[in-house]
């Protein structure tokens, strides 16, 4: 065994590294995560959602012909007793798979902190207000800086590609051309439509008519009278949609962070309705543009056919959804607590049990397990006896707001004496006020 472990160092040597596209996350990143995921579910939990966990692979089957041109993205696993298995690639389509399996119809739920869900029969555009709501109160509460969500819809896309000539059998491709608008020039995605994808020059240019549009209701408004799009159904059906959103959105109050943007595809199949993606915005030379090192931090869309492709006799069960960008949103917080080196704490103690003379560790432990037993976040300094100046120490490092000190004359006395480290204010206080204290001290305004 000693061998294998690298005892033999001639045959074996490890190479430390995390796997290709993964990463370790020390206490300090870990902190800056919690706090993140912590404002996600609060939020979550604010809209009455309940919480599910599906497994971190599905059969292959289940993604597959789900992603458009982002099933190459889809790792698939080693053959496990006979089940071919891929990793998840999102958590929208093992959502649709765990409701056909349950046949359950109706159900609002957020998934591991960053999925949250809308799924039943209800009225046009009241779960997708609510959705684009929670993306508002998110970016707002995580303190991000400016942002702007985008708004669209596939049914105005389908249509508008229907009436500048794109054939029906590429409608999907170059709908994933038109989601690359965000990182490319125009020119460049006109060029792979017309080159690598076989469209005609006139049909693309009228699509770079459309797809240069935003704004807002005076732009739906405005699109519902084009002679082209208001005579195609789907679009119509959209706009229309769209023009209902935008009155919930008001309703709401945060129309001036919403943009109905026309070059907005989200290249996944799976999508049929109202489709968004929230980005962050920088300000450079009195203008605002889009924070392009960033790229979205979060999306979705109503997906009301995915359900039914699980379902054996084929029941619908429309959904909407939004999906958090978790890792870009923790990465710009990592950045900016690196530049501001803000202290981050990465505990929660709120007490260290200290001894200012020997002899104290049982009277120490005593004490840490009655703390402890009242729900009360505390630790101990392992050793037996620790210098008072180290312990203070300990506490300066590591964040810890108070001290309770116990002595011999404390212990006669029936007290503990209570430090603030902030401020070396120091207050005798009786043994059974201590947990209060304690509380009324650490807990936040």
């Amino acid at each position: 065994m000693k061998a294998q472990l690298g005892g033999d160092e001639g045959k074996h040597k490890f190479v430390l590294k995390t796997p290709k596209g993964t990463r370790d996350y020390n206490p300090k990143q870990m902190a800056i995560r919690e706090r993140v995921f912590s404002a996600i579910i609060t939020c979550f939990k604010r809209h009455g959602a309940e919480v599910i966990d599906t497994p971190v692979f599905e059969l292959k089957e289940t993604l597959t012909g789900k992603y458009g041109e982002d099933s190459k993205l889809i790792y698939d696993l080693k053959d496990q007793g006979g089940e071919l298995l891929s990793l998840r690639y999102d958590l929208t389509v093992p959502f649709a798979r765990y409701l056909a399996m349950n046949k359950i119809t109706n159900i609002k739920r957020y998934h591991i902190a960053k999925d949250f869900d809308i799924a039943g029969q209800f009225d046009p555009m009241i779960p997708d207000a609510e959705c684009l709501k929670i993306v508002h109160e998110i970016l707002s509460d995580l303190q991000l800086g400016d942002f702007l969500i985008k708004v669209n819809d596939r049914r105005i896309l389908d249509g508008m590609f229907a009436v500048c000539g794109v054939p029906d059998s590429k409608f999907r491709t170059i709908c994933s051309s038109v989601d690359k608008l965000d990182k490319m020039p125009w020119e460049e995605v006109r060029s792979e439509m017309v080159g690598e994808k076989g469209l005609s020059p006139e049909a693309a240019d009228r699509i770079g008519e459309y797809v240069q549009l935003h704004g807002g209701l005076d732009l739906i408004e405005r699109l519902l009278q084009d002679p082209k799009l208001s005579q195609n159904k789907l679009a119509k059906e959209g706009l229309g949609d769209m023009k209902l959103l935008f009155e919930y959105l008001t309703l709401f109050g945060i129309t001036g962070k919403i943009s109905f943007d026309l070059s907005l595809a989200r290249g996944l199949d799976y999508y049929t309705g109202v489709i968004f993606e929230a980005v962050l915005l920088q300000q450079e030379n009195d203008h605002v543009e889009e924070a392009a090192s960033v790229g979205s931090v979060a999306g979705g869309g109503r997906y009301d056919g995915l359900v039914g492709m699980f379902d054996p006799k084929g029941r619908k069960v429309p959904c909407v959804g939004v999906s958090i960008g978790i890792e870009r949103i923790f990465s710009i917080l990592e950045q900016r607590v690196e530049a501001s080196e803000e202290k981050i704490r990465t505990t929660e103690t709120q007490v260290l049990v200290a001894s200012a003379q020997k002899k104290l560790l049982e009277e120490r432990l005593k004490l840490i397990s009655e703390l402890w037993d009242a729900g009360i976040k505390a630790e101990v300094l392992y050793k037996k006896n620790p210098k008072l100046l180290n312990q203070l120490q300990y506490c300066e490092d590591t964040g810890i707001p108070l001290v309770a000190i116990v002595g011999e004359q404390e212990l006669k006395d029936g007290v503990v004496k209570l430090r603030v480290v902030a401020t070396r204010e120091e207050v005798n206080v009786r043994r059974e006020s201590l947990v209060e204290e304690i509380r009324m001290r650490t807990s936040r305004p």
